[in-house]
């Protein structure tokens, strides 16, 4: 692995991943959305075909939380559909050695059994809110499946749980449920408000894994798995979102009240993930303490306020 493509480069878990790379001595290739359209076919299949990459990394992605899942859902689904099956085909027709695509836990059915195992990946329908961005995510699978079966492309599949960490998105249309909780939690110390408002019942269950293990674990399949078989990537530790929001509160100092607001969604009832795979195919645990990062999330945010709730992509 002497140069790597990376899509998404300058994004969240991409500048993580890059940021690795680049401690490992590994040439990296990174160009940015204004630089690259990966929307355009043939624009990817120049880029990807003129770098002299031996290993290309999907990391380029449309995301967003419940807003944005309930607000632009065709546009989710197209976007991130189409990115990948450009990436992917551009990889094949360059006879790139390898190929890693990030997929997503939302491609899971929406009552998986706790913790989710990849076999369970076709059991049912994705949760509504996520299903749109899940289904496409989860149609690369079948894509590099079906390219190994009948071109011999070599391609993983990895499913990274929830991130967080240094470089999220705070912006509040894209913001996911710790920056978003970072962010009312702040807010509300420097306006002085009595309470933080929070969607849903806090009865649901998410797993977070930190950016820095997930660029760990993504780096470690590339050089060391060659399977079909789809991996989780976890830490092993589910968390009620009302658990996580005392949590954030006392990261911050925020001692106010917390309101829910159960007309919105909670999303998925539970998401954990079983980890052993990715353990036992490349050698990938997670170690970083839960409370450690979200302590260094909001340290970074506080330093870098403008720009993190400037993101909205």
């Amino acid at each position: 692995m002497k140069r790597v493509f990376v899509t998404g480069g300058g994004g969240f878990l991409g500048s993580a991943v890059v940021r690795a790379l680049n401690e490992q001595g590994v040439e990296v290739v990174a160009p940015s959305s204004a630089e690259l359209d990966l929307l355009d076919a043939d624009a990817a299949d120049t880029a990807i075909g003129s770098s002299g990459a031996d290993v290309v990394i999907h990391l380029a992605a449309q995301v967003g939380g419940i807003g944005a899942n309930r607000q632009k859902p065709a546009e989710l689904y197209l976007n991130n559909l189409l990115l990948g099956t450009n990436v992917i085909e551009a990889a094949r027709k360059a006879d790139v050695p390898k190929t890693v695509v990030v997929g997503t836990i939302c491609s899971y059915p929406k009552h998986t059994p706790v913790p989710f195992q990849e076999s369970s990946l076709w059991q049912g329908f994705p949760e509504d809110t996520n299903a749109p961005y899940g289904i496409a995510k989860l149609a690369h699978l079948v894509h590099l499946q079906a390219n190994r079966a009948q071109y011999g492309q070599r391609g993983v599949y990895l499913m990274p749980t929830n991130l967080y960490g240094p470089g999220d998105k705070f912006h509040p249309d894209v913001s996911h449920v710790i920056p978003a909780l970072i962010r009312k939690c702040v807010m509300a110390i420097e306006y002085g408000s009595a309470f933080i408002e929070v969607w849903g019942t806090g009865s649901a269950t998410r797993e977070f894994l930190y950016v820095d293990d997930a660029a760990r674990g993504i780096i470690a399949a590339a050089k060391c798995y060659d399977g079909e078989a789809p991996v989780n990537l976890g830490a092993n530790r589910e968390i009620a979102i009302a658990e996580l929001v005392e949590l954030v509160a006392k990261t911050t100092g925020f001692e106010g009240e917390i309101r829910w607001d159960d007309s919105y969604p909670d999303g998925q009832p539970r998401r954990g993930v079983d980890p052993s795979r990715a353990r036992e195919l490349f050698g990938f645990e997670a170690s970083t303490d839960f409370e450690v990062g979200l302590k260094a999330t909001l340290n970074w945010y506080l330093a870098n306020r403008e720009a993190a709730e400037a993101r909205r992509v």
